[in-house]
């Protein structure tokens, strides 16, 4: 059998109540992956293909333990339903290099975007720190893993160099006027502790001179505050009866500061020149000043007159030559100290010049532009790179920013201007929480960022940015409740699948109304060049704090009626169980009520939050339809699509018509008409993924007529019937047949009626009928009426009466009081086709009562009445019963008697026809 084909089981049931599932999302069947509530495993969920197979990729951001707690992503396999375990990416274990990074607490897996185009994927951890000085900046990181799990870049577009990215030369003293060597080595160890020693942040190198220059360490040594100290702890002096200070900033300039030593470009480079006297070579001072000049080197100049004021000698010469070595200005960068001892009062106040504080403008006010960016918070590919929401960005207005193979794209802070004004940032918009782009019909990309903070009503905003950083704004969205999170979701949809969108919903999970915190969902249509407000996704029930719209995913066809779909999640609702509610496009919008609502109960006991992530994009389990994938609280679930199917139910009849003069049964001991009804049924597949499984079919045929008398019945043995399975293809028929009996009656003219109910065995397993498909059909059984092709009789019937009184011509006739009797003869004929269910209609006055009717000729046409209600002064007859023949004649007499209790003047007969 090819996929398509599938056993048909024909069930018959007296009494049916076939309840339709009207959606084809499997609540039974469901695959859940396990994991650590703690870690916050299935805060996100997507689904991805990479190397031929199908993955639930699973975010858990706050996997690890202590400082380890970095967040994580899994991979689960689904293939059918065999319960593999998942597999951890490990991905806290990447880095930066050169950055003094802390990832405890980053959050990664707390977005997750996969690359339909690479099959690779990125998740972020927006809460990654890095130290700069004394403080510590969460710029975001990300991380792009490769179609095969084995290759993990990291990328932090947000990250700014810090202001202790430095690369800094001790240039120290080290002759025999130096004394005592113990101070000077406390001085170096105060001054190094005070130092943030790390990757992209400060190396060091301390260069000792006297007569000749050591290097003592160099600049790629040490890595931290701990191994530099330990190192100077063990620095001896050198001595030397020589201080060839110019010697010793060469040597420093030329070759400390040299890269393959350490040096790094793009560091500042600060030289750190401690001496206790005139220099020997201090004709050689002035060009190796114009050289580090030349360099960029900042230079800081320290004077220690201990030996100046043991031997009373005065210090001005030697204080002019170190002022010379220090870097304009001389008061900024010059000290000096009365001896050795001295040095240690100077070390706050050197390290306060040498570092200055991250983020501080010239009236020393805190302004944050990138550093707290949390770029990551949001993600979505698009087609030359990704774009990343930063919410922290400039003071938390938020920022868009765009990873690319060539490089970063970063807006300035005035690109937002206009949408988020200055009167507005104590307010933190924290625009970028989400991102998606939409594609009108002009071909040219638009990006969609959501700010919900702004204004504390939230907004969104459609613009279009160039690689330059410039933006564009094309349109803005505006919340209308305080604190409804209006733009903390967002998806557009492509509703008939042609490229365009049609549809952007906009959630505002939050939203307040009938006292609780239900959410809404706006809905935007595209028209020409402008979203246009359309209504709102929203649920009904008044008892709830849901959050309906915590997450929206815009779906592939899941009913296969050729438009995209839209599941919306609601992961507070029923006790913060959670529900999905799924909503399914039409045309270009999305129909407004949602088709299957699908809560945490009906799936698996004991989920909480489910519906805070929902992806929907691949077919998971290789039968042809798009599955879903829902997060909850320490489980992610993927939910299967059913098959769809459309049953074709119908009732033949043998023969076609009732043929009333064809009595060929007995019922009761009466003659009937025997006839039988064929049920057929035939399955056609709406969707692919209908399995070779028997589809068994219940259903209940009925005759349809309200009468106290039935015309018709079924057979003795109707419910004795035992069916087996009957295999079928699809498109081919099925039928079973059943036999009845036809009963005289007076009423030919309408037709029988047959009702047949049908369903599904087990609506909850297998394919579902399609959504809306019937499941009842109606059809009639008409009399055949032997009255030509058009099966419609045209009868002319005609009557003539005479009373036995002579010589009256017409009615009422006049008689005498003396007669006993009155006879009337009649002739009734038929001229053109049957006539089915003629009665002949006799009134007469109440001084009369009836007493026959007697036919005169030898003729099968009957009169009878005797089968009719009689009533005082009428009486009704039937005529041929149950037809009159075409061309039929009949002539017969009807007899009255006097009532001798009755005295009236007149006597009245009328005789009329009629069918």
């Amino acid at each position: 059998m090819d996929l398509y084909r599938c056993g048909f089981v024909v069930w018959f049931v007296t009494q049916l109540s076939v309840p339709c599932d009207s959606f084809n999302i499997d609540t039974k069947w469901p695959k859940i992956i396990r994991g650590s509530a703690d870690a916050q495993f299935g805060y996100t969920v997507q689904q991805h293909e990479a190397n031929g197979q199908k993955w639930l990729l699973v975010g858990a951001p706050w996997a690890g333990v202590g400082k380890k707690r970095t967040g994580d992503v899994y991979r689960c396999p689904v293939r059918n339903q065999t319960n593999y375990g998942c597999g951890k990416l490990n991905l806290g274990r990447v880095s930066l290099p050169f950055v003094s990074e802390h990832k405890d607490n980053m959050q990664l897996g707390m977005t997750l975007t996969s690359n339909a185009k690479d099959h690779s994927f990125v998740t972020c951890g927006p809460l990654w720190s890095h130290e700069c000085g004394s403080s510590y900046y969460s710029p975001g990181i990300c991380c792009k893993i490769s179609s095969n799990f084995k290759s993990a870049r990291a990328f932090a577009p947000a990250i700014q160099r810090c202001e202790t990215f430095m690369d800094i030369v001790i240039v120290l003293d080290g002759s025999n006027s130096i004394y005592p060597w113990y101070e000077v080595q406390n001085f170096l160890i105060n001054i190094l502790k005070k130092f943030y020693i790390g990757p992209g942040q400060i190396r060091l190198a301390i260069v000792q001179y006297g007569e000749t220059a050591v290097h003592e360490f160099e600049l790629r040594d040490y890595k931290s505050v701990t191994d530099v100290v330990k190192a100077a702890r063990n620095i001896e002096q050198r001595g030397g009866t020589e201080t060839n200070t110019a010697h010793g900033i060469e040597i420093a300039r030329s070759e400390a500061f040299s890269i393959r030593r350490g040096a790094r470009k793009e560091a500042k480079k600060v030289m750190i020149v401690i001496t206790d006297g005139e220099s020997h070579d201090s004709p050689h001072l002035k060009q190796v000043i114009e050289d580090s000049e030349r360099d960029n080197i900042t230079r800081y100049a320290i004077a220690v007159l201990g030996y100046y004021n043991r031997r009373g000698i005065n210090p001005s010469d030697f204080l002019k030559e170190i002022k010379s070595i220090a870097s304009h200005p001389a008061d900024k960068h010059f000290f000096n100290v009365s001896d050795e001892a001295a040095l240690k009062d100077i070390v706050d106040a050197l390290g306060a010049r040498i570092f200055s504080l991250e983020g501080t403008n010239i009236r020393n006010e805190t302004s944050f532009q990138l550093e707290m960016s949390q770029a990551g918070f949001s993600t979505h590919f698009v087609e030359d790179g990704i774009l990343l929401g930063a919410v922290g960005a400039y003071d938390w207005t938020g920022a868009v920013l765009k990873q690319t193979s060539h490089g970063r794209v970063i807006p300035s802070k005035d690109a937002y201007m206009k949408e988020f004004p200055k009167e507005l940032k104590n307010h933190g918009a924290y625009l970028g929480y989400t991102i998606t782009s939409v594609m009108p019909k002009s071909g040219r990309i638009w990006y969609v960022s959501g700010a919900p903070r702004f204004n504390h009503t939230g907004k969104v905003i459609v613009f279009t940015m160039k690689n330059d950083g410039s933006v564009t704004i094309q349109q803005s969205l505006k919340g209308q409740q305080i604190g409804s999170y209006f733009g903390s979701e967002l998806s557009p949809v492509d509703v008939d699948a042609d490229g365009v969108t049609d549809v952007l919903l906009v959630g505002a999970p939050m939203f307040f109304s009938d006292g609780r915190e239900k959410g809404k969902i706006y809905i935007y249509s595209l028209y020409k060049r402008i979203f246009i407000f359309n209504g709102f996704l929203e649920i009904s029930d008044k008892s709830q704090n849901s959050r309906f719209g915590s997450a929206i995913a815009g779906v592939r066809d899941l009913n296969h009626d050729s438009f995209n779909d839209v599941v919306v999640g609601a992961p507070l609702e029923d006790d913060h169980r959670g529900a999905i509610y799924v909503f399914h496009g039409y045309n270009k919008n999305i129909l407004k009520e949602y088709k299957q609502r699908i809560g945490a109960s009906e799936v698996s006991h004991g989920l909480r939050y489910f519906g805070r992530s929902i992806h929907g994009q691949l077919d998971m389990n290789n039968d042809g339809l798009v599955d879903l994938a829902v997060g909850a609280l320490g489980s992610a679930v993927q939910l299967w699509s059913r098959s769809i199917i459309q049953v074709n139910a119908s009732m033949r009849f043998e023969p076609r018509k009732i043929n009333i003069f064809n009595k060929d049964c007995k019922r009761n001991g009466k003659e009937c008409s025997c006839m039988s009804v064929l049920v057929c049924f035939t399955v056609t597949a709406k969707s692919p993924g209908l399995q070779n499984d028997s589809l068994i079919i219940r259903y209940n045929v009925s005759i349809d007529e309200r009468r106290y008398t039935p015309r018709a019945l079924f057979d003795d043995n109707f419910e004795k019937y035992i069916h087996s399975n009957i295999t079928m293809e699809p498109e081919l028929e099925t039928c079973d047949q059943f036999y009845f009996h036809v009963l005289d009656t007076l009423d030919y003219v309408r037709p029988i009626g047959f009702i047949l109910d049908f369903g599904l065995l087990d609506p909850e397993y297998g394919p579902v009928l399609d959504d809306g498909w019937p499941t009842t059909t109606r059809t009639t059984l008409g009399f055949w009426s032997d009255c030509g092709e058009d099966e419609h009789c045209d009868p002319d019937l005609g009557l003539r009466a005479r009373a036995d009184i002579y010589g009256s011509s017409q009615f009422p006739f006049t008689v005498e009081n003396i007669r006993r009797r009155i006879s009337v003869d009649a002739w009734l004929e038929n001229k053109r086709e049957n006539a089915y269910g003629t009665v002949l209609n006799v009134t007469f006055s109440r001084n009369l009562q009836f007493a026959t009717l007697i036919q005169k000729d030898d003729t099968e046409v009957k009169i009878d009445c005797n089968n009719l209600a009689k009533w005082p002064n009428s009486k009704v007859c039937t005529v041929a019963y149950p037809v009159f023949r075409s061309h039929s004649k009949v002539a017969f007499r009807l007899e009255f008697e006097f009532n001798r209790f009755i005295f009236l003047d007149n006597v009245a007969i009328s005789l009329t026809v009629s069918r």
